[in-house]
């Protein structure tokens, strides 16, 4: 019978020493800005926060146990295709950065979501922000249950001792030491990533025989595969899943997700927001890559003797940890190391949510529904209160994460199911100014509602095929001795799928959970649109231009005038931005100045100026923009 590992008192030490890190360094901000308790310190950190922390933190915070644990998961039991994803980065980042970011950030809003009523109405808001807490909800229970239960089934760990612990601290330092706290804990957390995922490669390679001969068994037994351009719907991963469908997932997380958004909004100016999300994008790459090189490793290792084929673990989740605990175990310390960086990633992606619900909780529904004159210190409490509240309630819903399939699969069909469609509907108002309050609403609706029939329906009656397996080299009855040296002649395969042959009641079941990124927001566009159009849609020129993004502009910069300004549909852009960024250095939050004409030295702006002032403060622009919404 095989005989598990434990981990020593080193290890238990290293994992008790990153939570107590973590706790201090809440302590820390919390005593150090006492005397600035405002919703700005608490919910922004003061915005004037630097590049290198908020790129680390933008890194950090969903990068959690879906790369650590999760990714290398995916490429064992799969293949490679995964890799692609890594070019999806780019085109997510360059979104996020230039066509979602500038609108938050020159709008000086705290909520994202905010945006949704000064471009639609207040019911678009609350719906997509009620949709945000509850994938937020889901997908930290996810993150802190996974790993643990990971740990608990090839080491002993304790289960509920690990989420009791990673929750408490996490909910104890985000709620009394705010943003501050979130951004520099996730600093340390992400350097302990990139060690424990480093060690973990370094270390396997050697056990395997090195990078070069695990590539060559890899590609022996069928893991090597990057050209698979099928437009099977059924099929996991193909290049153009890999890259368009996740690059839909990283842009709804980078460009549209409060907690992503709220980050860039710390920093000092848009330029440096901007450069934080690109400087985000190298670490992100990195990670990725060497999780799909610790999943080949783990299968050189294993190459006879597959752990899930043979019951050794009962989900590809538990084989990281397995191999972690199988190559590392003699080695004390080095497998605290590992859990480390693990338990990091949801520290960094559970105090993210908790700070960001607590932040579109206190905007979107205490201060508009529930104590409208509440002052910004009182706010400031209420905001620690609801992050502890949340936590609670995360640890609360971490049981039902065990029901809900593969990390990967389970955390990225959660954001294509309800996380999509919030991308969609954001998308619609700064892209397509002809749609309307009516169109948001229906399009976010109906979108929600077919993800969610098709996720269900996936979740009971999806099967993918997954690649060979072999327990040839598992121990036998009598000696209980792993053979990882054996070879693949006359190996005892597993029966799996061979192919991806429809195995649902309905085809939509079949669908990849990698389109569901594409789906998602596609449906929101396409029904918000046709009612807006069927209800009357906007008229371009009535849409305050602060509200939408001038899109080929941002895409084709280098076309000539002539073709870009009829593809602005007379709405002013450029120019007027040029304006407000004059204007935000004049205004504080005391004082409201308005321009006069003649400060504006530039003719071609002065123009622009007298046709479109931009003097509002985002208070008055809540007022303003509505009688364009409907």
């Amino acid at each position: 019978m095989y005989q598990r590992n434990e981990f020593s008192t080193l290890d238990y030490v290293i994992f008790a020493a990153t939570l107590l890190v973590s706790l201090s360094i809440g302590i820390y901000n919390a005593v150090k800005n006492r005397n600035k308790q405002s919703t700005k310190e608490i919910l922004l950190a003061g915005g004037n926060m630097g590049v290198l922390p908020v790129a680390l933190s933008l890194f950090a915070s969903f990068m959690s146990s879906i790369a650590i644990i999760g990714v290398p998961a995916e490429v064992y039991v799969y293949d490679t295709m995964f890799m692609w994803s890594v070019l999806s980065f780019p085109i997510a980042i360059f979104l996020s950065a230039h066509v979602h970011i500038p609108i938050f950030y020159n709008l000086k809003l705290t909520s994202a979501y905010e945006y949704l009523e000064l471009r639609f109405s207040r019911s678009v808001r609350i719906l997509v922000t009620i949709c945000f807490c509850m994938y937020m909800i889901m997908y930290m229970s996810i993150v802190l249950y996974a790993p643990a239960l990971a740990f608990n089934a090839v080491t002993g760990f304790s289960l509920w001792g690990a989420i009791l612990s990673v929750g408490t601290v996490c909910t104890i330092y985000t709620a009394i030491g705010g943003m501050k706290a979130v951004l520099w804990t996730d600093c340390f957390q992400a350097v302990l990533m990139f060690i424990g995922v480093i060690v973990t490669l370094i270390w396997g390679s050697i056990k395997a025989g090195g990078i070069s001969e695990v590539w060559r068994i890899a590609g022996e037994h069928e893991r090597i595969k990057f050209f698979d351009f099928s437009f099977d719907h059924s099929t996991r991963y193909t290049v153009w899943t890999g890259v368009f469908g996740q690059a839909m997932m990283w842009t709804t997380l980078f460009g549209t997700n409060q907690a992503q958004i709220q980050r860039t909004l710390t920093c000092a100016t848009l330029k440096n927001a901007q450069k934080a999300l690109w400087f985000c994008m190298p670490g992100l790459v990195i990670i990725i890559s060497m999780g799909c090189l610790n999943g080949l490793v783990a299968f050189a290792y294993y190459q006879t003797c597959d752990p899930l084929s043979a019951g050794i673990i009962k989900a590809g989740d538990q084989l990281l940890p397995l191999f972690v605990m199988e190559i590392m175990g003699s080695i004390p310390g080095l497998p605290g190391i590992f859990i480390a960086a693990v338990f990091s990633g949801s520290l960094s992606t559970v105090s993210s949510g908790l700070n960001s619900m607590s932040a579109v909780l206190l905007q979107d529904i205490v201060k508009p529904f529930i104590a409208p004159t509440i002052s910004d210190k009182k706010a400031a409490n209420v905001s620690k209160i609801m992050a502890l509240v949340l936590g609670i309630v995360c640890l609360l819903f971490s049981y039902v994460a065990s029901e809900l399939g593969s990390v990967v699969k389970a955390a990225l069909s959660m954001f294509g199911i309800m996380g999509s469609p919030v991308h969609g509907v954001i998308t619609l108002g700064m892209i397509f100014p002809w749609a309307n309050a009516k169109g948001a609403f229906a399009g976010t609706i109906t979108s929600m509602g077919i993800m969610m029939w098709i996720g269900i329906g996936s979740f009971m009656y999806k099967i993918y095929p997954i690649s060979p397996m072999s327990t040839e080299g598992c121990p036998n009855s009598t000696t209980g001795i792993w053979n990882h040296s054996s070879t693949f002649s006359s190996i005892a395969m597993t029966t799996i799928p061979t192919q991806s042959e429809s195995s649902t009641i309905f085809p939509l079941y079949d669908l990849s959970y990698t389109y569901y990124m594409l789906l998602a927001p596609a449906i929101v566009l396409v029904v918000g649109l046709a009612v807006s159009f069927l209800t009357g849609h906007n008229d371009p020129k009535s849409v305050d231009p602060r509200l939408i993004c001038p899109i080929f502009d941002v895409l084709c910069p280098y076309l000539p005038e002539k073709i870009r300004k009829p593809l602005r549909f007379g709405i002013i852009h450029k120019d007027k931005y040029k304006i407000q960024s004059k204007m935000a250095e004049m205004i504080t939050e005391a004082q409201l100045i308005t321009l006069n004409p003649d400060d504006v030295k530039d003719q071609q702006e002065r123009e622009m100026f007298i046709d479109v002032n931009p003097s509002d403060t985002s208070e008055t622009l809540m007022n303003g923009t509505k009688q364009h919404t409907n």
